[in-house]
């Protein structure tokens, strides 16, 4: 592998407060403090000017759909979006078909990602056998097989005792639980936010409630238990001031926002677009405004985009029937930008921290760094550069974005994993 010399980037290391013009050196697939003379010469020179060099994207909060459901997505697929869109390691979740709560179906994934993908791409397990909430997964021989985390993500515990169980098995073999804030019973046949944009449509509401018990279960049980909890896609502005207030107690809870719940509102269902519909759903104006505060203050840990790809055809439906999701690897850097840096003057290096080392120190993973020694993965992006997205055109199998067709601001240029160029201007090179 030859060596490689980034000149003339701006570039932003959260982990070692690097914010600075200057170069990277990669050589042997990792970085390097400099090169020789000699490496120089044979060196591949990528110009960065005008660009940002920040370490490759981080996302703990994918669905690849992989094994199953390959209609929509697959891990060839998902981690060319990955790619495309400056993520260099990504975590799948679980609810896959079958769902991922064996290591068969773990060693399945892990030899599908050997194959075909482009990026980093690891495994979570399930926390209960089927995603049913019956009984526990068994952790120990998911874990040897290579999973990161647990989860049911799309589906919540709903049983308080079994949850706490899984805590305290989870605490035994080092597995951060991952979970998905959902009280069942409150949300039987809701399609979006409870409140005055769910009257107005007609349309039956998803309290802010559902997601704040088991939020508040959750913190009881990190406490109870000493477990690391991770809540997944906060929206809630009660569950931000809960998870605040627990982290002031030195509770082990950590939690992630995604970039359409910083950036949109139920006002955006005005037009009963399935594309908007997703789980939990787009909240109100308040509960963005603190979401944006918990990331500010470090409430909320990290972004991650719950890329969720579904065809055409499953979401070109009544708005009741569509199922939720939508995508977001591609749109992520772009959005985030626009929502944290540009409307909520958050310094462009903390947005980065929220999308690489953050996430990265939340599951314990090699990444997120330019550290000399660390795997080279490079995210190269143009901040300013403004590019009309086509959903359509990407990398996915699925295109249910709510951003098709729009223009937005800071777009990719290259990715870089293991110090080989896996994306450049708009086309897959691994």
């Amino acid at each position: 592998m030859p060596s490689l010399w980034i000149v003339n980037a701006r570039v932003i290391d959260p982990a070692a407060k690097r914010d600075a013009a200057g170069d990277l050196f990669i050589k042997d697939g990792k970085f390097a403090a400099g090169l020789s003379a000699a490496d120089k010469k044979r060196a591949k020179k990528i110009d960065a000017g005008g660009l940002v060099a920040c370490p490759g994207l981080v996302d703990i909060h994918v669905h690849f759909r992989e094994p199953g459901q390959t209609h929509k997505e697959t891990i060839a697929s998902g981690s060319r979006c990955a790619a495309a869109g400056g993520f260099t390691t990504v975590v799948c979740m679980p609810n896959t078909a079958p769902v991922a709560d064996n290591a068969g179906t773990i060693q399945f994934i892990m030899d599908a990602v050997r194959r075909d993908a482009v990026v980093k791409v690891l495994p979570t397990g399930c926390i209960t056998v089927g995603m049913k909430g019956q009984a526990l997964a068994p952790y120990g021989s998911l874990k040897r097989a290579g999973i990161v985390a647990i989860t049911d993500d799309g589906e919540c515990v709903q049983s308080n005792e079994l949850m706490r169980r899984a805590c305290e098995y989870a605490k035994m073999f080092g597995l951060p639980i991952m979970d998905h804030c959902q009280d069942q019973s409150m949300t039987q046949g809701a399609v979006m936010n409870e409140g005055v944009m769910s009257t107005r449509l007609g349309l039956r509401g998803w309290p802010n409630a559902a997601e704040d018990l088991i939020v508040s279960r959750n913190i009881i049980l990190a406490t109870y238990t000493g477990a690391h909890l991770h809540l997944q896609h906060i929206s809630s502005k009660f569950s931000v001031e809960m998870i605040r207030r627990a982290k002031s107690r030195g509770v082990q809870i950590t939690a992630e926002a995604t970039p359409h719940h910083c950036a949109l509102t139920d006002a955006a269902l005005v037009a009963y677009d399935p594309n908007f519909k997703m789980n939990p759903p787009l909240r109100t104006e308040a509960d963005r405004q603190e979401i944006i505060a918990g990331l500010r203050d470090g409430t909320l840990d990290c972004i991650s985009t719950d890329h969720a790809p579904h065809t055409d055809y499953e979401k070109d439906r009544e708005f009741d029937y569509a199922p939720n999701g939508i995508l977001g690897l591609e749109t992520a850097l772009a959005v985030s930008l626009a929502v944290l840096v540009r409307q909520n003057k958050f310094k462009l290096a903390h947005v980065i921290d929220l999308l690489t080392r953050r996430p990265a120190r939340i599951l314990g993973l090699p990444a997120g760094t330019l550290a000399a020694g660390a795997a080279a993965d490079v995210c190269l992006f143009d901040p300013a550069e403004k590019w009309r997205y086509d959903a359509k055109a990407g990398f996915s199998k699925s295109s249910n974005s709510p951003w098709h067709g729009q223009t937005l601001t800071g777009r990719v240029r290259t990715t870089l994993v293991d110090g080989r160029v896996v994306f450049d201007r708009g086309r897959i090179t691994a």
